[in-house]
């Protein structure tokens, strides 16, 4: 095994486990204690993982509370709206299209150029923008959360998964390969990954920020959708066939 393709593994490891011991890396790379030990001086080095004495702890990030709409609006705006265009451009004539709620979403109602297109959102703002330009909307009923300007709930769960949809784009608070997409509230997880359950085209919009990063309610695995970003990711997901990174485009 090649060193970076070594050291790679290795941070998926620790990663996915939180931490790992100097002795069980040895064993499982098969690999000698000083260069395990080196591997893990220069991902520290590289900000990838805290070393320790014996060896080493994930950076990853724990998101555990939403963010009211109106704070995350002008957060990299620039990047969202750069998501939004290519998420738009997916959006065929006489699709049926689920729009989750969020602010990345709102976005790509301003680059629907198809015809004929039927939005089902949980969005009460995306709904009324979306009939405003003349499009069928389909609303979500159900539990109204103030945060995120959602419907959730089990009326709303109920509702959504008598749809099949052509293309699904969901937010998210924070992705990583092991606990894959999460959201804090299991209730709003819950249309999330009904949304995605039943469409052939499932796709996550994600900002650069929400990788190498765990939330509290996992709604789909990592291989289970495609993720559209734009920005520097972490070197981990680079290579992952299912994420779009507009930034190398």
């Amino acid at each position: 095994m090649i060193p970076e393709e070594r050291k790679t593994k290795i941070l998926q490891y620790v990663n996915e486990r939180g931490s790992a011991k100097v002795s069980e890396l040895m064993d499982i790379f098969e690999a000698s204690e000083a260069t395990i030990r080196r591997d893990l001086t220069e991902m520290d080095a590289r900000g990838l993982l805290n070393k320790v004495h014996g060896g080493a702890f994930s950076i990853e990030e724990r998101v555990v509370s939403d963010s009211r709409v109106a704070e995350k609006e002008e957060r990299y705006r620039d990047e969202k709206i750069m998501i939004a265009k290519y998420a738009a451009s997916l959006i065929s004539d006489n699709d049926v299209v689920f729009l989750d709620a969020g602010t990345t979403t709102q976005h790509v109602i301003d680059y629907v150029t198809a015809l004929n297109v039927t939005f089902v959102t949980n969005a009460p703002a995306h709904a009324n923008k979306l009939a405003s330009m003349g499009y069928d909307v389909y609303m979500i009923g159900g539990k109204l959360k103030q945060t995120t300007e959602a419907m959730i709930g089990s009326v709303a769960y109920e509702q959504v998964r008598k749809y099949q949809f052509s293309v699904a784009f969901v937010g998210v608070n924070a992705v990583n390969h092991r606990a894959g997409f999460t959201t804090p509230d299991p209730e709003e997880a819950m249309i999330k990954e009904c949304a995605l359950r039943h469409t052939n085209m499932p796709y996550v919009l994600c900002d650069h920020t929400k990788f190498s990063k765990t939330s509290a309610v996992t709604f789909a695995k990592f291989e289970d959708a495609c993720a559209i970003t734009c920005g520097p990711i972490p070197d981990s997901y680079t290579n992952d066939s299912n994420i779009i990174n507009l930034m190398d485009k």
